[in-house]
């Protein structure tokens, strides 16, 4: 259970305590709510709209109907449309497949390194190349 303060602070922020705010264990509860606050209701270095979708994506990619929920009603408060909501999920759940073939195929973590090196840097060449021609 959090603190009283915390617990005021939470209800100032969401206008009430949500019920699975009970769940955090007592150790952990006030810390866990300083971890929300901060880093999702806080000024941080990505706009509210940006997390919004960040966290819907992980949340479809987790498969968790919680986070899928609140992250979709949170991005609609962010003015996100349908089809960038619907874009971030697939976006999310392409990183999801491929992950699993990459892992599934065992493949060499190393190389998989060195290649993605060269592909960042046959991209920067051609962005260099189309700003040149401007």
């Amino acid at each position: 259970m959090v603190s009283t303060e915390t617990e005021s602070e939470i209800e100032a922020y969401l206008g009430q305590v949500p019920s699975w705010i009970a769940a955090l264990p007592e150790p952990a509860a006030d810390h866990s709510w300083g971890i929300v606050r901060d880093l999702e209701l806080e000024e941080t270095k990505l706009t509210q709209r940006e997390k919004a979708l960040v966290a819907l994506g992980a949340a479809a990619a987790i498969q968790c109907p919680y986070c899928t929920h609140f992250h979709t009603e949170e991005t609609k408060l962010e003015g996100v449309t349908d089809a960038e909501r619907d874009e971030a999920v697939a976006v999310a759940g392409n990183v999801r497949l491929f992950s699993s073939v990459l892992h599934g195929a065992s493949v060499d973590h190393d190389e998989f390194v060195s290649e993605t090196g060269d592909i960042v840097e046959h991209i920067k060449e051609q962005q260099a190349t189309a700003h040149g021609d401007d």
